[in-house]
């Protein structure tokens, strides 16, 4: 099922979410090699990206296989979010998404992210949809929370204002920001945002395997879904996701040695991206998803966290998954996982 975000057609309607230290270059750039409909930067901070820090300016790169590229921002000042806006227009940019939805307190004790959706605070939430509308040609989508918290369930409110600011997408977590990512995801209470407007809606939250991908789309009503964490160590879970929707047969995980070539490149192009001492740290937590579940999985972790060489890193990624091709152990056979 395609989407349509303002003039531009997303073939799939499975997209991989925004997240902060995870949807980078490389790994955005393996998700959309198996198939995603649409993958979002990481969250950058517009003030940052008007002063260009270099942190930023790293956040808002296209991966070179990545048709549309979607930048997320967040911030506080409208004049700020336009020009950041319009910065990555004027850089590359084919949708900027505007975040409503983090629930973190070094954004929201900023009146960014999800604080955007208290009551109180509303009219300048309006005034940043409609500077960064108003600031570039492109699309510009939104992403936000059911609410502060459960006595301010106003995201179809939000919805309404922002569609008729030019808003062309509504993606929707499952969750109030109190609730942090305790609880559940409430994919029902998502189909409300989908009847308070005609621009599309997308759910988020806890889509995690086949079986809460259908629920979620069948529950919210909504025309697409964004998958963050389910992605987690698996680049190709998104796409199994859209072929599992259309009712295709289903692709096997990739063989361990397929995972292993998969793992290194990754690895290579974090080390390229961040710099050997930045990116020897920042990939330690994707070896750890990629071989969660596996047969002695705890033990690797542990050795791999105080490795700092990467060719040591390397080395005994090799040895590991050599092991086990060579002596055929099945996935998920490690209990102390």
């Amino acid at each position: 099922m395609s989407i349509k975000i303002g003039n531009l057609e997303i073939k799939e309607n499975v997209i991989l979410a925004p997240m902060s230290g995870v949807s980078d270059v490389p790994f955005r750039k393996l998700v959309k090699n198996y198939g995603a409909g649409l993958v979002v930067s990481e969250m950058i901070a517009c003030r940052a990206m008007v002063l260009e820090t270099r942190q930023s300016m790293t956040k808002l790169a296209k991966a070179d296989n990545q048709d549309i590229s979607v930048v997320q921002l967040a911030g506080c000042e409208p004049e700020v979010m336009a020009e950041a806006a319009k910065m990555n227009e004027d850089l590359g940019a084919d949708v900027i998404d505007i975040n409503f939805g983090c629930p973190v307190k070094k954004v929201t004790n900023g009146d960014a992210g999800s604080a955007l959706m208290r009551p109180a605070v509303l009219p300048l939430a309006t005034k940043i949809l409609e500077a960064t509308v108003k600031a570039v040609k492109i699309p510009v989508t939104l992403k936000m929370r059911m609410g502060w918290d459960h006595n301010t369930l106003n995201a179809p409110e939000i919805a309404r204002i922002a569609e008729d600011l030019g808003i062309k997408m509504l993606t929707v977590h499952g969750r109030t920001r109190n609730q942090l990512y305790s609880g559940n995801a409430d994919w029902r209470f998502i189909r409300n945002v989908k009847n308070a407007v005609k621009i599309p809606v997308i759910a988020n939250g806890d889509i995690i395997d086949f079986d809460s991908a259908e629920r979620a789309l069948a529950e919210s009503g909504a025309d697409g879904i964004m998958i963050g964490r389910g992605a987690y160590g698996k680049p190709w879970f998104v796409s199994q996701v859209i072929k599992h929707l259309k009712g295709e047969k289903q692709t096997d995980e990739p063989s361990l040695q397929e995972q292993l070539k998969i793992i290194l490149t990754h690895y290579d192009e974090m080390l390229e991206l961040y710099g050997i001492v930045t990116g020897v740290r920042m990939a330690r937590k994707h070896i750890g998803w990629y071989s969660s579940g596996k047969f002695n999985s705890a033990e690797f972790r542990g050795r791999i966290m105080k490795m700092d060489n990467p060719a040591d890193v390397k080395n005994a990624i090799r040895d590991y998954y050599n092991e086990l091709i060579n002596t055929r152990f099945e996935l998920n056979l490690d209990k102390a996982a």
